[in-house]
């Protein structure tokens, strides 16, 4: 995931100058949007127990997607 701290956005304000809405561009859009669904999906697995690496490998090795 990537951090992304400076955002070049844009507001759009209302006659009393409150903020009412942003302007990003699509690829600042794009990471943010990416960015909430690796969140959301660490969020759901946050519970799972992890995988021991060994046993991912021989999972992969056995299933023939990863050869020695």
């Amino acid at each position: 995931m990537n951090v992304q701290k400076n955002i070049n956005s844009k507001f759009i304000v209302d006659k009393q100058g409150k903020k009412r809405a942003v302007i990003l561009s699509i690829e600042e859009y794009e990471q943010l949007v990416e960015d909430i669904h690796d969140l959301t999906a660490l969020a759901e697995r946050r519970e799972e127990e992890p995988i021991p690496h060994s046993r991912v490998m021989e999972e992969l090795k056995r299933d023939g997607c990863f050869a020695d």
